[in-house]
C-alpha cells in the first residue's frame, strides 16, 4: 500500500525521538575500543579467539547505518506527515556544529602532541582539517587513522540532502522511496565489481563513500519503513519489522551466529593483508545483516523493557559522549605505550583496554561538555528556526561521527585502512 496524500497522525506519536538509539552508539563506539586494543596488543592475530576482537570492528556498520536511519528520518517524516522539509542549510549547519569543533581539536592535539607526527607538513594539516586525508594513499596520521570513516561519512552528510529529496519526491510512497534509496546497494555492488577487476585499489578505494553506500542505504530503508509503520501507511510486508522487534534475543542471537562466521577467513584476515574483493564484499554482507539485526529490536516495534534499559539515563550518556570516545581513544591507547615505553604489538588485553576506557571517556566527557556540547548550544541560537517551518534536519540524532575501525598505531607509510575490509 502506498499513499499519495499524507494522513493526519498525532504529531507526537511520529516525530518523537527514540531515546533507545543512544545505546547503539555507545555500543558502536566501545567495540571500536576493543578491536583497536585488539589490533594494537596482537591479541587480534595470536589468538584462536583473536577473530572475535578483529570483527570489533562491525561498530562501524552500526554506525553507518544508524546515521542512515537518524539523519534520513526527518524527511521521511516530512512527507509523511506533510510537514515542510528540512532545509539542507540547516542540516549541514548542525552536522557542522556536532562534528567539527571537536574533530579540529583532535587533529590539533595529535599533530602537534605526538612525536611521530612532528613536525607535521602543511599537506597533514589541510587534508585533516578537510577530510580529504583518505583520498591518496598513506595519509593517514598517528592517533588519526580512525578518522578514515568519519571522512567518509561526511561525503555521506554532503550528498545526504540530494538523495532525500529524489527519495521522497513530491508525495509520500513508502515503497518507491525504499527502492530508491536502496539503490545504494547497487552502487556496492558495482564498486566490488570494480575493484574485482583489479580497476580499483582494494586499499585505497575500500575507504571511499561507494563500498559503504549499502550499509547508509539500508538504514534510510529502514528509516523509510520506520515512518509508514508509525503513519498507517505501511504495505503489510513492512509489519515483519514490528514482529521481528517483538523477539529481540533471537534478533541478536542471530546477529551473534552470523558474528561467528565473520570470524572466520571468509571474511578476510585480520591482520595487514589486503583481502580479495570476495572476502571485503562478503564481509561488508555480514556485517550489514548484524547491524540491521541489532537495529530492528531498538527501533523498531512497541515499547519494551529492553528499549527502557537502552534509553536509561546512563545509556544515553554514554551515547552523547560516544563521539568523544571516537576521536580520542587512539591518542589515549598511542600515550599510553609511549609513556610506558611499550612496543607495538605487545602489552595486556584486559589491563590496555581498561586504560583506555577510562582515560578515553575522561577525554570524551571533557570534550562533549567542554566544546561540543555549548558549541552546539551555542550555533543552535544562531541558527534557530522560525516556527512553524518544520522539522529539523538531524534532530534526532547525536552522533553523526562514526567511529571508524582502523589500526591505530601503524604509522605513516602504511596507512591503515578500514579493517573492515582491508588496511593497506
Amino acid at each position: 500500500m502506498s499513499t499519495a496524500a499524507a494522513p493526519t497522525v498525532p504529531e507526537h506519536s511520529v516525530t518523537g525521538r527514540l531515546p533507545a538509539l543512544d545505546a547503539l552508539r555507545a555500543i558502536g563506539a566501545v567495540a571500536v575500543v576493543g578491536h583497536h586494543v585488539g589490533f594494537q596488543t596482537a591479541v587480534t592475530m595470536n589468538t584462536t579467539w583473536g577473530g572475535w576482537l578483529a570483527r570489533l570492528d562491525v561498530g562501524v556498520a552500526i554506525f553507518f547505518v544508524l546515521s542512515g536511519f537518524l539523519l534520513f528520518r526527518p524527511w521521511a517524516l516530512s512527507a509523511a506527515t506533510g510537514r515542510a522539509r528540512p532545509r539542507a542549510r540547516r542540516y549541514l549547519w548542525r552536522r557542522a556544529l556536532r562534528i567539527l569543533p571537536a574533530y579540529w581539536l583532535a587533529v590539533l592535539v595529535c599533530l602537534i602532541v605526538l612525536p611521530d607526527n612532528r613536525p607535521a607538513s602543511a599537506g597533514d594539516w589541510v587534508r585533516h582539517l578537510t577530510f580529504t586525508q583518505i583520498y591518496q594513499p598513506g595519509q593517514l596520521r598517528y592517533g588519526l587513522s580512525q578518522t578514515w570513516s568519519l571522512a567518509t561519512e561526511v561525503a555521506f552528510y554532503l550528498i545526504l540532502p540530494l538523495i532525500a529529496v529524489l527519495a521522497v519526491g513530491r508525495s509520500w510512497r513508502p515503497i518507491r522511496t525504499v527502492v530508491i534509496v536502496s539503490g545504494g546497494v547497487l552502487l556496492t555492488a558495482g564498486w566490488l565489481t570494480l575493484m574485482g577487476f583489479g580497476w580499483l585499489d582494494r586499499g585505497l578505494h575500500t575507504m571511499w563513500l561507494p563500498s559503504y553506500a549499502a550499509w547508509f542505504s539500508a538504514g534510510m530503508a529502514l528509516a523509510a519503513a520506520h515512518v509508514a509503520l508509525r503513519t498507517g501507511t505501511a504495505p503489510a510486508a513492512f509489519r515483519v519489522l514490528d514482529d521481528l522487534a517483538s523477539a529481540p534475543v533471537a534478533c541478536w542471537a542471530a546477529a551473534v551466529g552470523l558474528m561467528a562466521i565473520a570470524t572466520t577467513p571468509i571474511a578476510g584476515p585480520r591482520d595487514l593483508t589486503g583481502p580479495t574483493a570476495v572476502e571485503f564484499g562478503t564481509k561488508l554482507a555480514l556485517y550489514l545483516a548484524i547491524a540491521t539485526l541489532i537495529l530492528i529490536p531498538v527501533a523498531f516495534g512497541g515499547p519494551t523493557r529492553i528499549k527502557e534499559v537502552f534509553g536509561s539515563a546512563s545509556a544515553r550518556w554514554l551515547g552523547a559522549v560516544s563521539y568523544g570516545l571516537f576521536l580520542w581513544h587512539p591518542l589515549v591507547i598511542e600515550l599510553i605505550y609511549l609513556l610506558d615505553d611499550r612496543p607495538l604489538f605487545t602489552g595486556g588485553l584486559l589491563n590496555t583496554f581498561a586504560l583506555t576506557m577510562v582515560f578515553g571517556l575522561a577525554y570524551a566527557a571533557a570534550s562533549y561538555y567542554g566544546v561540543e556540547r555549548p558549541l552546539q548550544l551555542l550555533g543552535s541560537q544562531w541558527g534557530r528556526r522560525p516556527a512553524g517551518r518544520g522539522p529539523a534536519s538531524g534532530s534526532s540524532t547525536v552522533h553523526g561521527a562514526t567511529p571508524g575501525a582502523s589500526p591505530v598505531t601503524v604509522g605513516p607509510g602504511t596507512t591503515p585502512a578500514p579493517t573492515v575490509g582491508t588496511s593497506p
